[in-house]
């Protein structure tokens, strides 16, 4: 176990190779590409128009709709985030395989390429935090104090898409379907989250629905821009949250550490 903390220490060693690294992964994605940063947007705005449509217009009687928070508010606060944690953890999956020619190298400190994809994904999740507020302004629903929370909920979602991805990526390494059983279960994971419809809909299995950390997320950046809650009045789902996120962490990098002296060998 001491070893595992070392790793993670590292990370923060680490910081500035990991910054220069996660920027020229954020640029070299759309790199030779017409229209670049722009098809960052098309397929998260395409989801959300049709879950707008679906919910919103054909289906309004199964979501929130008041003239306090319009559904298209509401709906945005759950999804963003989601779309951050299904970034990262696609990414971080199948950063080793990625960075094939890094993991061979025998100085290089391997553990921090789940992180550098991380990262990269912040990157974009902070321009759809600001297209977030903007839309936000628009509608008329001005900044309070209770948005501060929102870096609290993210680093949440890192922290948990990092112990997440030491472990996904370590076994995609020998196991290369794993990239699909990832794809397969952020498909079905965005319909029991929820971030389009209300949790109270699923009357005796709500209980099972927070036991999903991702839950807790929506619904603590939904509490921050809408309905101004602080995360610790609900101190027992924080407490839940943060232990489960923190377990998977430590689980994760415990794993990837066994596993890292054979890496080079099978890529």
């Amino acid at each position: 176990m001491k070893n595992v903390f070392t790793d993670l220490a590292l990370i923060f060693w680490k910081r500035r190779l990991i910054w220069e690294l996660a920027r020229a992964d954020f640029k070299k994605r759309f790199a030779g590409s017409y229209f670049g940063i722009l098809w960052m947007f098309v397929q998260p705005v395409v989801t959300v128009v049709i879950y707008y449509i679906v919910f919103g217009v054909l289906r309004g009687d199964i979501v929130p709709q008041t003239e306090e928070y319009p559904y298209l508010l509401w709906m945005l606060a759950g999804i963003v985030p989601w779309f951050f944690f299904q970034e990262a953890l696609n990414s971080g999956t199948n950063s080793l395989n990625e960075y094939s020619y890094l993991v061979k190298k025998i100085v290089f400190p391997v553990h921090i390429l789940p992180v550098i994809k991380l990262v990269s994904a912040a990157l974009i999740h902070l321009i759809f935090l600001t297209v977030l507020f903007f839309v936000y302004l628009i509608m008329g629903r001005l900044p309070s104090v209770y948005w501060l929370q929102l870096p609290y909920y993210s680093a949440g979602v890192f922290l948990l898409c990092l112990g997440l991805s030491y472990i996904t990526s370590s076994i995609m390494v020998f196991f290369r379907d794993m990239g699909q059983i990832v794809g397969i279960i952020l498909q079905f994971g965005i319909w029991v989250t929820p971030v389009m419809w209300q949790y109270e809909l699923a009357g005796s299995w709500v209980p099972l629905l927070k036991l999903n950390p991702m839950f807790y997320v929506a619904e603590g950046v939904r509490g921050a821009l809408l309905y101004e809650q602080w995360f610790w009045e609900n101190p027992g789902y924080s407490v839940y949250f943060w232990g489960f996120t923190w377990g998977i962490l430590f689980l994760g990098a415990w794993i990837f550490r066994r596993l890292r002296p054979h890496f080079a060998d099978v890529l």
